[in-house]
């Protein structure tokens, strides 16, 4: 059994050896021919690179003659523009040269053609007979004549506007005395108006419900009329009395000039008419003008000329204060009276 695997062992070893350097002989095979690939490709690589390094200096030689014709072409656009600017400049002059030979050519046409005309009025002047001499010097007359006449138009117009001048003086300064004059008769009625409120003032006495109004004397109607009438009450009858007398007092001492007059003006409050008072009062603006009316005709009978009274109603449109309270309601049913101008 020994020997025949000593045996066994002595075949494999050729077979083994056989195999090896078949292996080394294909390594070698392959490894040569990786060196050839490698000689091969650094070589060609060598090629390559010495090909780009030519595109290379190629690509600056190109890169820098583009850049000398740009600077070129730049000069040149340059040069161009300023032709351009210059031909403009020479176009613009022979325009204007243009111009100012057609004004020459017109105005050498004007005076040829006042030249002729001259010459055709010399033509035609030598060309008048006398008789036609005459009537030119009659014409002459004429027209001289009516220059004069035109003169002495102007002169009276001239005459006529310094009078227009003097009148407008004389009416100015008749104005202006005018103005003064009914200034002064408005201050002598505005003193006449404060000493009328001034008595009346002490003949009521200091009272919250007869007030003065800025240049109106206020009576609250309540103190005149009952509730929804236009009747005067006595204590209402009483006051008015006191107003009529201050008011005939006062006025013998107001300008005859100053055509015056007391106005009575009646005004109601806002609350609509009840029932009762609508029966006999279509609303405020009626019932305000009757309570005026009435004071008005009362004072008459005190008196008081009937030239001198005016009565107003307003209704409820010019309420003295705001609200609806029973106290702004008060005030404002009110009787005004006014010493003013007619």
């Amino acid at each position: 059994m020994a020997r025949r695997r000593r045996g066994t062992d002595a075949n494999i070893w050729p077979g083994f050896v056989d195999g090896l350097s078949t292996l080394l002989l294909v390594l070698m095979f392959v490894l040569s021919i990786f060196v050839v690939a490698q000689f091969y490709l650094g070589e060609r690589l060598t090629s390559v690179k010495d090909e780009l390094a030519g595109k290379d200096a190629e690509l600056l030689r190109l890169t820098a003659r583009l850049d000398e014709l740009a600077r070129q072409l730049g000069l040149a656009e340059a040069a161009r523009d300023d032709l351009q600017a210059r031909i403009l400049s020479l176009q613009e002059t022979i325009e204007g040269k243009n111009a100012e030979i057609a004004a020459l050519g017109a105005a050498l046409a004007t005076s040829q053609a006042a030249v002729a005309a001259s010459a055709e009025e010399l033509e035609a002047e030598k060309a008048l007979s006398e008789d036609q001499k005459s009537q030119i010097a009659t014409l002459n007359a004429q027209l001289a004549a009516l220059r004069r006449q035109l003169q002495s138009l102007q002169e009276a117009l001239e005459a006529a506007e310094a009078k227009d001048k003097e009148q407008k003086a004389q009416i100015q300064n008749l104005s202006q005395r005018l103005n003064a004059a009914l200034a002064r008769k408005v201050q002598e009625l505005q003193e006449v108006r404060s000493r009328f409120f001034e008595a009346l003032r002490q003949a009521l006495g200091d009272r919250d419900d007869i007030r003065v109004v800025g240049d109106r004397f206020v009576f609250e109607s309540d103190i005149l009329f009952g509730s929804c009438s236009a009747v005067l009450g006595a204590g209402g009858q009483a006051d008015l009395d006191k107003l009529a007398s201050a008011l005939i007092d006062i006025q013998g001492d107001i300008p005859s000039e100053v055509n015056w007059v007391l106005r009575v003006d009646g005004h109601a409050d806002q609350a609509p008419l009840g029932p009762s008072c609508a029966l006999r009062f279509d609303s405020n603006l009626e019932l305000s003008a009757e309570r005026a009316i009435s004071v008005v005709n009362y004072l008459r009978s005190r008196g008081v000329p009937a030239r001198r009274l005016m009565a107003t109603g307003s209704g409820s449109t010019a309420p003295l204060v705001a609200g609806a309270s029973a106290a702004a309601l008060a005030q404002n049913r009110r009787i005004e009276f006014k010493l003013t101008e007619r």
